[in-house]
């Protein structure tokens, strides 16, 4: 058959071929060549594994392999492990896949016959529960393979990425070519696979290293870890078989966001043991223990009282902390900024990252805590207040708010005085400020009185004029003077008569006819012209009291016929004038012993509503006493 291929291949005619077969065989036989070939050639069969020798490689990129039967197989070049390393006389374990035909063509597989050969190796030496070591190869939908060396014989077997840590990895193919070493926990002979699992070794080989760690470990000692998870509220430390947990707030004694500011996976750190819980097999781990506390000689350091400079590290709602050092942090209270300004925010007086100087106010080394203050760094501007603002100094200021008892004007950036109600007019009875000044306008006026020590400035505007009632009023309002007036408010005890501008007299119901009257509402009504004299004056109590001369009006209201003249033009005699006066005297007196008492205003005839603000009324009937807060 080879003969014929070759003549096939090169083309020589049979006789040509039988006279070089005759040279080559000589005086031999053709039951010698019989016998010979017998000895050589054995019977082959599929599913087997035999032993062939490479003839040549092809140019199509195969290995024609001998393999001692009536023909050569072929056998594709990158089953070979090495595919360079192949050539001739090479011999090679094959397993026969089947028998092509009758004239001997065999399909042959390397790859397959190292298999079968690696897997009986793996079976005569290995069993469920050794350890095995390989080099990962390749990543598969489930997991890895892993190639293990048997003597001469190359096995791959199957790490599930469930078994490859402890904890699930991400990524397994971070381990492909990396070795790996892991215990065989199925072997499946029926299906030739084999399963392995390195968590498993790890937990073993943890477990000793956790008895032989807790058999040794104290508090205080100093060990070598790696850090294996990090999370926000810490670290967690493999100290050999057994993890501890480094909290943030043990990393350092100054301030961090983060673990990650400090360490990072797999770094080898330095810790101090804190605690040892054995029961529970937990340890507590510590850095910034290794060094000293920063507060135990605070007091030293920061004396109470003392300047220092430090930077603003955080702001809260209530307040600013500063670090003075690493480890070491103290509050400035919101009230604590300014003297005088009001600081709704610390972030309007101080940013993150500020250094700013400050003073120590209060050390507390047992919460860790520090109060300190940035007013105190500047002068006191109240300090200079009564200088600045001594009583009777003209000033000029912005009402900077309106209250029902006043108007807080701003004198300079975080002081105010008080302007109270009962110190805007000499003679208008104001019910709310801003009935005389408006919010936000410039007006003038005079310092009244300081109080340094509850930081109160009390102002006033009528005080910029003369008190009409020390001079003027009394001058022009005289017992038994007739004038008109106009009636502004009426009370069960009598009428409120606006004579001027800024100045009221009380028409006492007894005031107001010759008979008893019930409602003065039934006499007069607001609004209405009326005329009245003058029967009693009090400039102490800046009151004036008066009786209605009779008058006549229409139905509208308005006069038509009157008694009334001026006073010039109505001689009488002196006698007849002093005899009238007294029985108006003696009627005043009389009707002032009735008169009913009211809680909202005086009985007394000669009250006075508008005519005479007392300086001790307000809106709320107290005056804050010069108060220059808003209550």
């Amino acid at each position: 058959m080879f003969g014929k291929q070759l003549v096939k291949r090169f083309a020589m005619d049979e006789a040509q071929l039988d006279q070089l077969t005759q040279q080559a065989l000589g005086e031999t036989d053709d039951a010698q060549l019989e016998e010979a070939m017998g000895a050589t050639v054995g019977e082959i069969a599929p599913n087997a594994l035999v032993k062939g020798k490479v003839l040549r490689i092809l140019d199509d990129g195969s290995v024609f392999v001998d393999v001692g039967y009536k023909a050569e197989g072929r056998i594709p070049l990158d089953e070979f492990e090495d595919p360079a390393a192949v050539e001739a006389g090479q011999e090679v374990e094959l397993y026969v896949e089947r028998i092509v035909d009758e004239e001997g063509h065999v399909e042959l597989s390397k790859r397959r016959a190292d298999r079968i050969r690696g897997w009986q190796e793996m079976i005569r030496t290995h069993q469920e529960g050794d350890i095995i070591e390989g080099v990962v190869k390749i990543k598969t939908r489930g997991g890895l393979l892993v190639n293990v060396q048997v003597n001469d014989c190359t096995v791959a077997v199957f790490l599930p990425a469930s078994q490859v840590n402890i904890r699930r990895t991400g990524d397994v193919s971070e381990f492909i070519d990396q070795t790996v070493r892991a215990r065989i926990i199925k072997i499946d002979e029926e299906r030739q696979n084999i399963v392995v699992s390195r968590r498993k070794l790890i937990e073993e080989e943890r477990e000793e290293q956790k008895q032989k760690l807790l058999a040794e470990i104290e508090e205080g000692q100093i060990r070598t870890g790696i850090v294996k998870n990090i999370a926000d509220f810490g670290v967690f430390v493999d100290l050999g078989g057994l993890d501890g947990l480094l909290h943030i707030t043990d990393m350092s004694w100054g301030r961090i966001n983060h673990p990650t500011e400090m360490v990072q996976i797999d770094q080898e750190v330095e810790v101090k043991v804190l605690k040892v819980d054995f029961e529970r097999e937990r340890i507590a781990l510590g850095m910034k223990q290794k060094t000293e506390s920063p507060w135990e000689k605070i007091g030293e350091k920061y004396p109470v009282n003392g300047r220092v400079t430090g930077e603003v590290v955080n702001l809260m709602s209530y307040g600013a902390f500063v670090k003075l050092e690493d480890g070491v942090e103290g509050l400035v209270h919101i009230s604590e900024m300014s003297w005088t300004k009001r600081v709704n925010h610390p972030s309007e007086v101080v940013s993150v990252s500020d250094q700013v100087e400050v003073v120590v106010l209060e050390i507390n080394q047992e919460k860790q805590e520090i109060s300190l203050c940035m007013k105190q760094t500047a002068v006191n501007p109240w300090d200079m207040v009564s200088e600045s603002y001594p009583p009777g100094t003209i000033i000029r200021g912005r009402v900077r708010n309106l209250t029902n008892y006043g108007a807080f004007i701003e004198l300079q950036e975080g002081i105010d005085g008080l302007l109270h109600i009962t110190d805007m007019s000499w003679t208008k009875k104001i019910t709310h400020p801003s009935e005389t000044v408006k919010k936000g306008e410039e007006i003038e006026c005079v310092v009244l009185s300081v109080d340094q020590d509850k930081k109160r400035i009390a102002l006033g505007l009528k005080q910029l004029t003369p008190d009409p009632w020390s001079q003027d009023i009394p001058a022009r309002y005289h017992i038994g003077d007739s004038f008109p007036g106009t009636v502004t408010k009426i009370t069960n005890f009598g009428v409120f008569v606006q004579l001027e501008e800024g100045l009221e007299g009380l028409l006492h119901v007894s005031e107001l006819a010759d008979h008893k009257v019930e409602n003065p509402a039934d006499v007069v009504k607001i609004g209405q012209k009326v005329e009245v004299r003058v029967i009693k004056i009090d400039p102490d109590d800046r009151k004036i009291g008066l009786t209605l001369i009779q008058t006549h009006f229409d139905e509208d209201g308005q006069e038509v016929e009157s008694s009334y003249s001026e006073p010039e033009q109505q001689p009488a005699a002196l006698g007849a004038l002093a005899s009238q006066l007294k029985g108006l005297s003696d009627r005043f007196k009389s009707t002032e012993e009735e008169a009913p008492a009211d809680a909202g205003e005086t009985p007394d005839a000669g009250d006075s509503d508008a005519g005479g603000s007392d300086a001790g009324d307000s809106a709320d009937g107290e005056k804050p006493d010069g108060d220059s807060s808003e209550g």
